[in-house]
């Protein structure tokens, strides 16, 4: 498929994800940048209803950066032990909100170099804060995303930089953060892993996997 062919498809997608789930809001609950950046740190290799289960009590404890700098690691790890590989985590939460406090004054950047220096933070979340908070052009590479693009025929790749790669140059750059969120509540909904609800799918028609 030619690339103008796939860039209309892909701009279908979105229009018809965009009708389905008008809504496309980030599942994880927080009230400011660093919370959201916390809360995404947390999430990897995590659902995000676990995520929300846990971050009342570690915001209420630590709600800022300078709070969170200065914590205690056994407190951090038993408050978070739940979303799993807690030490790294716990590690990653304080060494993160110490670095924003001497590097960035305390203010989460807004720039893909300096968020990935952040302890802890990879282009998944870098481009989460990026879209979310600073409404700027992001794809957000997660697992649903990947693994939807990939049956679409959109990408024909796992690697979540390169997926995010080839997505910014389908998808137009107002609509691809929020083409993500779409494609995560798709995911949760009918796409659903091993067991995809195709007959409910508004996507069926343009679906590679659908056909094959």
């Amino acid at each position: 498929m030619g690339m103008n062919t796939l860039q209309n498809k892909a701009h279908e997608v979105e229009r018809r994800l965009r009708a389905a789930y008008p809504d496309a809001l980030c599942s994880l609950q927080y009230s400011d940048p660093f919370q959201l950046l916390v809360a995404t740190r947390l999430s990897a290799q995590c659902t995000d209803a676990r995520v929300n289960l846990v971050t009342p009590a570690l915001f209420a404890a630590y709600p800022d950066a300078s709070r969170m700098a200065e914590a205690d690691l056994g407190h951090v790890e038993e408050l978070i032990r739940s979303c799993g590989f807690y030490h790294t985590k716990a590690r990653n939460l304080i060494d993160m909100a110490q670095m924003l406090l001497a590097v960035y004054g305390g203010r989460v950047p807004d720039t893909l170099e300096d968020l990935i220096r952040l302890p802890g933070v990879g282009r998944k979340t870098a481009n989460l804060i990026l879209g979310d908070v600073y409404g700027l052009p992001a794809v957000v590479a997660d697992t649903h995303l990947i693994r939807i693009a990939g049956l679409l025929g959109l990408v024909h790749t796992k690697d979540p930089a390169k997926v995010e790669q080839q997505l910014r140059a389908l998808l137009p750059p107002e609509h691809s953060n929020d083409f993500c969120h779409r494609c995560v509540l798709h995911g949760r909904a009918v796409c659903v892993a091993r067991r995809p609800r195709c007959a409910n799918c508004v996507l069926a028609d343009i679906c590679d996997f659908r056909f094959q």
